[in-house]
């Protein structure tokens, strides 16, 4: 790398939204002997701190006016930031304006703001930043002299190439320009979104503007020729999969995540203390217990094959009992919980490969409420599926009504069939999984499934109940529940057949609800 493209700095121009590391990074730029010019909260902060600063009216000859929103919009500012320092030196020169070499500013914060409930329209609007984006995409745009900073990650590197080169690099001015039209362009649709949103009723804005930051790149895809990378949104939402921490494991693979996030949002569905088993992003047993040891063990026998090399998630913290219970029974590869205990911790430890994620207390719906999923040339937007079916809104369509008993395991089965496959069976009986068919073209044959799969576990399906997440287009189903022992089914409805369908249940003294609301999930 030659002299030539190393450009110094003397002159920096500071003004954040985002305190962290900043009195550290100016002090820092004091100490090469650059001089700091700053606004309002930023310079007070820096001037507080013992760092030498330069107000900016002081810099311009002119006082912010209009409240504030006034401020960095002057000559003085904008030529010293968009002055090619070979073709305008004169130019300058003559109009008195100073060359500023160095452009620290992040936004105030619109999408902050706008996350909270109930904010009024004219304080979202107050916080649209206007002087700060001028100025990073003249930074930006003027990046053969100029160097902008828009995050305090990037603090350090630009310290380093200070230290040890005397200025920056044009590679990492590029670089740098880069993410600053990044942020810009990402603000610019946050609040084009948000102001489309205050004048339309339809839910989806004309232009989706969607920004993700890399968290990391993995060692492969969803099969080892695929490239893979993990990308979560700017802020992260608690209790959510980019929010976890990992306490102890392997590398994350694509499909440890998949899987985590699907047994996550399963167990997020119920109030009590719950614990869901997955494989492929399919249920392979749940249960709702008194404690998260039951939950687990009860969730483990319906189906401990597939268990295997499965991901578990709990709604409650994880104890000893737990840990221990899970490491005598199965390889696992990942288990989420919202808090593990250090018992629990110490107990991991002893299988060094087990991912263990923290995820914080699980709130039950998650915002922005969005699912999206790529197809060639577009994207399939919708709103996530958080519909809940409680027991009043249920129609019994069957000379029998459950009973109480049937009617919490028939809402149980119900929430469990939303996070599986379809066409989706899922057998249940006291308030834990039985059977679970998943992903079959037929319904019958899913229903087959489910009931081999108690089968296999010498679990008893007299009194159990059978929750389907779409409508029975014929009566077969019904037929094979009957000779399994199930007692009472929720579907929901609106088949062609449903006549047909609630004569066979009648005819085995079957009860039978309709809940008027598909689960489809693919």
């Amino acid at each position: 790398m030659s002299s030539a493209d190393i450009v110094p700095i003397k002159r920096a121009l500071i003004s954040v939204s985002d305190k962290s590391c900043i009195i550290d990074f100016a002090k820092a730029l004091s100490e090469f002997g650059i001089e700091i010019l700053s606004t309002g909260g930023t310079g007070e902060l820096l001037r507080q701190s013992g760092i030498a600063v330069i107000d900016v009216s002081d810099f311009t000859g002119m006082s912010e006016f209009m409240g504030g929103r006034v401020k960095t919009l002057h000559p003085k500012i904008h030529g010293g930031i968009l002055g090619d320092r070979r073709l305008h030196v004169a130019e300058m020169a003559d109009r008195e304006i100073r060359p500023i070499d160095l452009v620290v500013v992040n936004l105030y914060p619109f999408e902050q703001t706008i996350a909270k409930q109930d904010v009024p329209l004219e304080k979202a609007i107050e916080n649209i930043d206007i002087g700060g984006p001028t100025m990073l995409r003249a930074a930006a745009k003027n990046n053969a002299w100029v160097t902008v900073i828009v995050s305090s990650t990037d603090y350090r590197l630009v310290l380093s190439e200070l230290g040890t080169r005397g200025g920056i690099s044009s590679r990492t001015r590029n670089l740098l320009a880069s993410k600053a039209f990044k942020h810009t362009a990402h603000y610019d649709g946050i609040i084009s979104n948000y102001l489309e949103d205050q004048q339309s009723a339809e839910p989806f804005p004309e232009i989706l503007n969607l920004k993700f930051a890399k968290s990391y790149t993995m060692r492969y895809g969803e099969n080892p020729h695929q490239r893979a990378a993990f990308y979560q949104t700017q802020t992260p939402t608690p209790s959510t999969l980019a929010s976890a921490r990992k306490l102890q494991g392997k590398e994350l693979s694509f499909n440890n995540l998949a899987d985590a996030d699907a047994a996550l949002d399963c167990v997020r569905a119920f109030p009590n203390t719950a614990c869901a088993i997955v494989k492929h992003a399919n249920p392979c047993g749940v249960a709702v217990a008194a404690d998260t040891k039951t939950a687990y063990e009860l969730a483990y026998q319906t189906d401990p094959l597939s268990a295997f090399g499965g991901i578990i998630a709990f709604n409650r913290k994880i104890d000893r009992d737990v840990a221990a219970a899970i490491i005598e029974r199965q390889f696992v590869e990942v288990i989420i919980a919202p808090e593990i205990s250090t018992a629990a911790s110490k107990m991991f430890s002893t299988k060094p490969n087990i991912r263990i994620l923290s995820c914080g207390e699980l709130v039950s719906t998650i915002e922005p409420n969005l699912e999206i999923k790529q197809v060639s040339g577009g994207l399939l937007v919708q709103d996530h599926d958080s519909a809940i079916v409680q027991e009043a809104d249920l129609e019994v369509v069957t000379r029998r009504s459950p009973t109480d008993d049937e009617m919490q395991d028939l809402l149980f089965a119900w929430k469990v069939a939303k996070y599986v496959k379809s066409n989706a069976i899922v057998l249940a009986k006291q308030q834990r999984t039985v059977g679970v068919g998943a992903g079959q073209m037929s319904r019958i044959d899913s229903a087959r499934i489910a009931g081999l799969k108690a089968k296999d576990q010498k679990l008893t399906l007299e009194g159990s109940v059978m929750a389907s997440d779409a409508f029975f287009p014929f009566r077969d189903a019904i037929d094979s529940a009957a000779t399994m022992g199930v007692t009472a089914i929720i579907e929901p409805g609106g088949s062609m057949r449903d006549e047909e369908v609630i004569d066979a249940a009648n005819t085995y003294d079957m009860a039978v609800v309709f809940t008027k609301m598909r689960h489809f999930r693919h």
